[in-house]
């Protein structure tokens, strides 16, 4: 199983900072638990995306008794809006008046898009940005990445391809090639052939169709996985698909397991052990074989952990949750209960 959470695969940013930290936090996480060591997946684009892109506006913009809705709403608390100085020259002498400081905190921002509508005063910008595809290979080319996600629309397959070449001898490097497309309806699956034919002669490793049902969503509520599910539901029946596991994204959430059971496409393995209390796994028959590879948790999985980062943070500040044997257990508990259903263990 890929999922993003206890874990066989991490994705994260293109940036040598975030990547070093990723595997800075993975050997910390060793340190405490002697666990396989996880693959290391970059994200990347070859057109706009939801996922790459950012909120920005002027705080001073805002006026004083705003709201502040797009605080309010923001899952990632990557929106802090305080009353400040605001110095304006007017005629010679300088003038003190009160304004909003602040604004978007560019780190915590991942894009979601929600604080987009609830402006009152429509001040807040989409920037969109395209990962540099020769910046890209030569951070593949270091030690410490296993894995690219590649983001595609599935409409603009010139688009795919250019990404693909410019990647060129960098990909032997991998040992993971996931490609993360919305559903387009009927054009899905030759959108999905076209972009196979053109990795495929230089595919070096596994690969894998991330189906990204509604994206962004999953720390909404239940329904929001859904689509993800009906998906996935649409693609195992089409028998001309390309080679490569399937994972499902967009709106998982705690309730996606339970929804793909309901529909027959989720392997249960279960877990034993033997007279020498070794641990034993087998895979269970389900309908339709295993044809779900895995699923990745995304803002579900911040929110459920962010909640505890959060309590850690209002008690001691900027701290490290190793640090907090209490924080880190409960972080643990819940994370576990989340991967648990993936996984088919007992989270406790």
């Amino acid at each position: 199983m890929w999922c993003k959470l206890r874990v066989d695969c991490i994705d994260c940013a293109a940036d040598l900072a975030v990547v070093s930290a990723v595997n800075d936090g993975i050997e910390s996480a060793r340190d405490i638990v002697g666990l396989r060591r996880p693959w290391v997946m970059i994200s990347v684009n070859d057109d706009e995306d939801l996922h790459f892109r950012k909120a920005e506006f002027d705080p001073e913009d805002c006026p004083l008794d705003c709201s502040r809705p797009c605080e309010i709403v923001c899952p990632a608390s990557a929106i802090s809006l305080n009353e400040g100085n605001s110095t304006l020259e007017v005629s010679d002498s300088t003038n003190a008046s009160r304004v909003l400081k602040g604004g978007v905190i560019t780190e915590r921002c991942y894009g979601c898009g929600r604080c987009f509508p609830v402006c009152p005063y429509d001040n807040i910008r989409v920037v969109t940005y395209i990962r540099d595809t020769t910046a890209t290979a030569d951070l593949i080319k270091r030690n410490g990445i296993d894995a690219v996600e590649i983001h595609t629309s599935g409409r603009q397959s010139a688009f795919f391809k250019e990404l693909w070449d410019g990647l060129g001898d960098s990909i032997s490097h991998l040992r993971l090639i996931a490609v993360s497309l919305p559903n387009v309806g009927d054009s899905t699956i030759s959108s999905m052939n076209t972009m196979y034919s053109i990795m495929e002669p230089n595919l070096p490793c596994f690969n894998l169709w991330q189906l990204d049902g509604r994206p962004m969503s999953g720390d909404i509520g239940r329904g929001a996985t859904r689509e993800s599910i009906a998906f996935a539901v649409r693609l195992a029946a089409v028998k001309d698909r390309p080679p490569g596991f399937l994972q499902l994204a967009g709106g998982t959430n705690a309730h996606t397991v339970d929804g793909l059971k309901k529909m027959g496409l989720f392997q249960t393995t279960s877990i034993t052990k033997n007279s020498k209390d070794e641990i034993l796994t087998a895979s269970l028959p389900n309908a339709l074989h295993a044809l779900i590879g895995g699923i990745a948790y995304g803002g579900y999985a911040r929110k459920i952990v962010g909640r505890v980062l959060s309590s850690m943070q209002s008690q001691y500040g900027v701290a490290r949750i190793e640090d907090y044997p209490e924080h880190l257990l409960e972080a643990l508990r819940e994370a576990l209960a989340l991967v648990g259903t993936v996984k088919s263990y007992d989270p406790f």
